[in-house]
């Protein structure tokens, strides 16, 4: 995922977390919240609950990869954290994509008529 679509700030990270919209699924938390900036922008977390530093930054990544295609898709002005969950270390990349596409389609920044 490009920089420029990243959420880096710990401040906007706590921003979201206060007064975003939450949506659940057994893989991946997301939280969403609309901003003024122009585009999409997306932070990743795992917590220690997701396993030790290893699993962690595998879980970040493979979220950030299930993540990229999608970008393009989703309405911009929108701050998007993915939490992973401990499930996700043992989901395929398609069953991630699938589970952040529904999750999108739930929180309405995705139009339904894209067919995804």
């Amino acid at each position: 995922m490009q920089h420029k679509f990243r959420l880096t700030r710990s401040t906007d990270f706590k921003r979201v977390r206060r007064t975003g919209k939450s949506y659940a699924h057994p893989f991946v938390v997301l939280v969403v919240q609309a901003s003024e900036a122009p585009r999409v922008r997306v932070g990743v977390t795992a917590g220690r609950a997701v396993g030790g530093a290893v699993q962690r930054n595998r879980a970040k990544r493979l979220l950030r990869e299930a993540m990229r295609p999608l970008l393009p898709q989703i309405i911009p002005g929108w701050d998007l954290i993915l939490i992973a969950r401990p499930a996700l270390s043992a989901s395929s990349l398609q069953e991630i994509r699938q589970a952040l596409t529904s999750l999108l389609h739930r929180a309405q920044i995705i139009p339904l008529s894209n067919g995804s």
